[in-house]
């Protein structure tokens, strides 16, 4: 029989009663547990009936008691005959009757511990969530570093042109053409363009088309077998879209950053931009800065759906849609073909212009009283030292609205004027409302 004291230890006082009414037996003979169960009879009950409520916790009571009993002193004769030796019970313990999950462990599926494990190593979370890092050992050959050199000024140390700007590109065609922004490789003042590939060789590259006011360029590398990268659709763009942003920020080559497609159709008025062609432009809150102009951005299927073009704040910035770039490039194909295209020739004066709109125009008369009639024209915002438009006495403020008696509308114009080869004339507006007329003599790049 239990004693009392250990019953007291094991459950509530229904439990500790019906073990009372169990008496448990250890046969030496067959090495087995008898459990003999009393039932008291009520005055009420018919004689040889069953009490089924009170059979539940004598089974229980059962269980518990064998599972406590899991060593049973041997009789004084083994104990002569073994001291050390002790006889157990052939009753399945408590313990064993329940499942047992360790942490980190792997829960069995219902097949039993005699199912061999795979052959081969399961993947890691790391191979198997990784997208990001498949996409770019995709899709990084086809990635470009473009730096632009000043052979007017020289380092002291090195004597070696200093750079004076740099950018990204992507290659666009196996025979070296590559696709960018056109703020990245014009108006540059005695400019050497190097291309820097991913393998890390360098090539002088040139300017072949230029459209101003999508921001598009291209320029060509005397290289061949390149990889391309692989261009997709902006008009199933999706807000939400996982997107990512290569290029060279701050000269930081081959840098990576990743985003969503914070919106797919900001007009360009919502930007402040003026007398661009693009329609609308593609928001991302992935980091673009200075440096990645011309990169790619790319979706989870490894297309480019935009050119990275301009940052406004972090977390918000604006790509070109390839749908767009897509139409540049046919008709500079087409151009190329008929002989047409940008002049690789075309000359430089040094300067950095902004296009007068009507906004503009309305606050320049508010503030230095410029004449009514104009509505036209560029604002010189800069100028290059020692540059030909310096040498020839323009400053910073002039207002242009006419360069060899043809209006200008917008520095568009002024870039076809500097692919011809005559002087150029300039009519501006300085000091309120007086006229000038200046010439300026290009320089060539070559």
């Amino acid at each position: 029989m239990l004693s009392r004291n250990l019953l007291s230890k094991f459950g509530p006082k229904s439990l500790r009663r019906s073990l009372v009414q169990c008496a448990v037996e250890y046969d030496t003979g067959c090495n087995q547990i008898v459990i003999k169960t009393t039932q008291r009879e009520n005055g009420d009950q018919r004689k040889g009936k069953t009490d089924r409520k009170g059979l539940l916790p004598i089974i229980s009571g059962s269980l518990l008691g064998a599972a406590v009993i899991s060593q049973v002193e041997p009789d004084e004769e083994a104990i002569k005959s073994e001291p050390k030796k002790t006889v157990r019970s052939s009753f399945p313990s408590l313990a064993s009757l329940l499942p047992v999950v360790r942490a980190a462990e792997p829960i069995d599926s219902g097949q039993g511990d005699q199912t061999p494990p795979p052959p081969n190593k399961p993947k890691s979370r790391r191979s198997q969530f990784n997208f990001i890092a498949d996409l770019v050992e995709e899709t990084a050959p086809g990635l470009v570093y473009i730096e632009i050199k000043d052979t007017g000024v020289r380092d002291y140390f090195t004597g070696q042109p200093v750079t004076s700007s740099n950018g990204s590109g992507f290659v666009v065609g196996s025979d070296g053409l590559i696709l960018t922004n056109a703020h990245v490789v014009i108006n540059k003042p005695r400019a050497n363009i190097l291309v820097r590939l991913q393998d890390g060789r360098v090539f002088a590259g040139r300017v072949e088309d230029v459209d101003v006011k999508s921001d598009l360029a291209t320029v060509r590398i005397p290289c061949k077998n390149l990889p391309e990268m692989k261009l997709g659709s902006s008009s199933d763009l999706r807000p939400g879209e996982w997107v990512v942003a290569m290029g060279s920020p701050l000269a930081l080559s081959n840098t990576i950053t990743t985003g969503v497609v914070s919106n797919i159709a900001r007009p360009p008025d919502e930007l402040g931009l003026q007398g661009r062609d693009v329609p609308e432009y593609i928001q991302t809150d992935a980091a673009i800065t200075f440096g990645n102009s011309g990169g790619p951005l790319i979706n989870l299927d490894g297309e480019a759906i935009g050119i990275n073009s301009m940052k406004v704040t972090p977390g918000i910035s604006f790509a070109i849609p390839i749908d767009y770039a897509k139409v540049f490039l046919k008709k500079s194909a087409d151009a190329q073909k008929t002989g047409g295209g940008l002049d690789s020739s075309r000359r430089y004066i040094g300067i950095t212009m902004i296009t007068l709109n009507p906004q503009i125009i309305e606050e320049l008369k508010t503030r230095i009283q410029i004449p009514q009639n104009i509505n036209h024209g560029i604002i010189i915002y800069r100028i290059v030292l020692s540059s030909p438009a310096d040498n020839a006495g323009l400053k910073p403020g002039d207002i242009v609205t006419h360069i060899n008696g043809k209006p200008i509308h917008g520095s568009r114009d002024v870039y076809k004027l500097l692919e011809g080869k005559e002087d150029l004339n300039f009519t501006l507006i300085r000091d309120q409302t007086k006229f000038h007329q200046i010439t300026v003599r290009p320089e060539s790049p070559h």
